[in-house]
């Protein structure tokens, strides 16, 4: 008889939330899986693996911690923002005043590179025993890079490959983190404006080894970029990373292709004038803009109409440029290279780096004719150039930093939700691959923030960080508010206005009550602050703290942060270069039309915790499949291919 359930009570279940989040943004340890398993009853049985793979009989729960500690491996790791960093930023996000009208300047994305290079010492190699060699380096934003898998060879063992790794990725950390620490401490002496915060970039060595495996076994990748900032999110840094290991790699012929997602948002003259930006940035590059999602109404059974709902599904001529130009780029692979086009006896001898045989018309009509094989592991030897086998599959993969619409392009693609899309940036942790047709399959990488030079509270804006990570809000939002008129987008009234209104019965001797009213119309005509626009929307919502009643700064906050990293907030940048005559009227980045539903914020603290719940769920379902790719299939498995 399974053992009775413990009920939970609601103020448990809502402290165990608040725990959970606490544990996410890194502000309490996590649990120690050893002392959570001595409180479970053990069970020491034989076991043996059944016809299909399953575990039959025995002690299931080492297994099971094993596949949930795999998983936990792919967590994205990040610094934690230091205590006096946050109770500098909160001082002045209620002290700073906001510049009303916002400058025009402020809607052209100009960047966040280094005004000056500087040379600083590193230390290198660093090792237990000593403290190693220094060298010296220049400090520029360009001189970031992403790491790169060190040379292996297929008779290395496991251990010596991931040495190497380790290794490698250590030393790259120490560097990546000295540069961002020399670039956010310049010109930092001035008091009267918010200090330069770190910039986030990923720290898991896991991690990037999906990427690693992504951009080995593709032949054609798309990077994913955000069309309300595309330049953030390709850096020099993965640029340059993409190029070294395509030359490093010469048998294994790539073609990149950038394509500009939630163009629906940013509208057709930010687009184009986007496209022309990079192509000059990037001559050589293809440039394709997309739309992941159609809107679609939901009708209740009554006939009356409900709130909008919006299906995966890509306009047929998004669809047929995309494929163009991923036609065009599997042209270009078929042609040998100039080494071996000089050469006839090479030449005679030559296979092209990709499968030769696709069919166009197939693709693009494809809603996925085979779904869910396997792909990745150890790959096959390296073969010579003339030697080469036709491969069996063209494979395009995705990459892109998180939340920028890898997973839903995937499932507008296939016109229904194969892979999980989520709001929440970070949810795809292992790569995923699906079949477009039978020619064509598409490899979905988990998303990486690159290293750039570029600061935190940018980041958050895009969505590129988790906004349950982030704990100095005010920052965020004196960031976001320089940009946009925050406070006429939600409509608020200024804090001044509500205390001016209390009816004031104390009693004042003659003469007191002109200089108290006096006062209060100072305050009345006080500009914003970030303070006062959290104070502001926590009034509005009704919004206070538990104990002392105060008005709710770190939820409305959060609340905020949302809406803009989710678009129901319309903003976007124009690229360098352009005028105010082709920017027309606006208010900084803020995009008018697009409006923020009162259905859609009352539901906000439901959604968060079904997010969560649904997180749990996922690592759940993860663990038991990786206890069966654990322990291997059975003689029925051949049934699911």
């Amino acid at each position: 008889m399974p053992p009775r359930r413990k009920p939970t009570s609601t103020k448990a279940k809502k402290a165990d939330q608040q725990l959970k989040r606490a544990i996410k943004r890194g502000d309490v340890p996590p649990p120690d899986p050893a002392t959570k398993s001595k409180n479970k009853r053990t069970h020491h049985k034989k076991t043996r693996i059944g016809p299909t793979g399953q575990i039959i009989g025995g002690d299931k729960d080492k297994s099971r911690e094993d596949a949930a500690e795999s998983v936990r491996k792919l967590q994205s790791a990040f610094v934690r923002l230091p205590p006096q960093f946050l109770e500098v930023t909160k001082e002045l996000a209620s002290n700073l005043t906001l510049a009303r009208p916002i400058d025009e300047e402020n809607a052209v994305y100009k960047g966040f590179e280094l005004e000056k290079s500087k040379e600083v010492e590193l230390k290198v190699d660093e090792s237990d025993e000593g403290e190693g060699k220094k060298e010296k380096v220049q400090v520029k934003g360009d001189k970031l890079t992403c790491p790169k898998r060190p040379k292996w060879k297929f008779d290395m063992s496991k251990k010596e490959v991931e040495k190497n790794e380790e290794g490698l990725f250590k030393k790259w950390l120490l560097q990546t983190d000295q540069i961002i620490h020399e670039w956010q401490n310049i010109d930092q002496e001035a008091k009267d404006r918010m200090p330069r915060s770190p910039s986030y970039f990923e720290r898991n060595l896991e991690v990037w080894r999906q990427l690693w495996r992504v951009t080995e076994i593709s032949q054609i990748i798309l990077v994913l970029l955000d069309s309300r900032c595309p330049t953030l999110h390709f850096p020099p840094s993965l640029d340059g990373y993409l190029r070294e290991s395509q030359q490093y790699n010469t048998h294994q012929a790539r073609r990149v292709i950038l394509v500009l997602t939630k163009v629906d948002i940013t509208g057709p003259e930010r687009v184009k004038k986007w496209t022309s930006y990079i192509t000059e940035q990037y001559p050589g590059l293809n440039i394709v803009p997309v739309e992941s999602y159609a809107e679609a109404d939901e009708v209740a059974e009554s006939g009356t109409r409900t709130k909008a709902r919006h299906d995966p599904s890509i306009p047929l001529e998004f669809r047929a440029r995309l494929v163009d130009a991923i036609k065009e780029a599997h042209e270009s692979l078929l042609q040998p290279p100039e080494r071996i086009a000089g050469n006839p006896e090479r030449l005679k001898n030559w296979t092209p780096p990709v499968k030769q045989e696709i069919n166009w018309k197939a693709v693009l009509e494809a809603r996925g004719e085979r779904v869910g094989k396997a792909v990745g592991g150890a790959l096959v030897p390296a073969e010579s150039e003339e030697g080469r086998k036709e491969p069996e599959f063209l494979t395009v993969g995705l990459i892109g930093q998180p939340n920028v619409g890898k997973s839903s392009l995937l499932n507008a693609l296939f016109g229904e939700k194969k892979v999980r899309a989520s709001k929440t940036p970070g949810k795809t942790k292992h790569f995923q691959t699906l079949y477009w047709t039978a020619d064509v399959r598409l490899v979905d990488c988990p998303g990486l923030v690159m290293p750039n030079v570029v600061p935190m509270e940018m980041q958050v804006l895009s969505g590129i960080l988790p906004i349950s990570r982030v704990s100095a809000i005010p920052c965020c939002i004196y960031f976001a508010a320089q940009m946009m008129p925050l406070e006429k987008i939600l409509k608020l009234e200024h804090p001044s206005k509500k205390l001016a209104a209390v009816e004031d019965k104390r009693t004042w001797r003659e003469g007191m009550k002109g200089e108290k009213e006096e006062e209060k119309t100072k305050d009345e005509d006080k500009g914003w602050t970030a303070m006062d626009i959290l104070t502001g929307f926590a009034d509005s919502k009704g919004w206070v703290t538990a104990k002392a009643g105060r008005p709710d700064i770190h939820r409305a906050g959060n609340y905020i942060l949302r809406l803009l990293a989710e678009g129901r907030i319309g903003w976007g940048f124009w690229p360098p270069g352009t005028t105010r005559e082709e920017m027309k009227e606006q208010e900084g980045i803020w995009i008018r039309g697009i409006e923020v539903s009162e259905s859609e914020s009352e539901s906000e603290e439901e959604e968060e915790e079904e997010e969560e719940e649904e997180e749990e769920e996922q690592k759940e379902q993860s663990s038991e499949s990786e206890v069966e790719n654990i322990i291997g299939k059975g003689r029925f498995a051949a049934l699911a291919e």
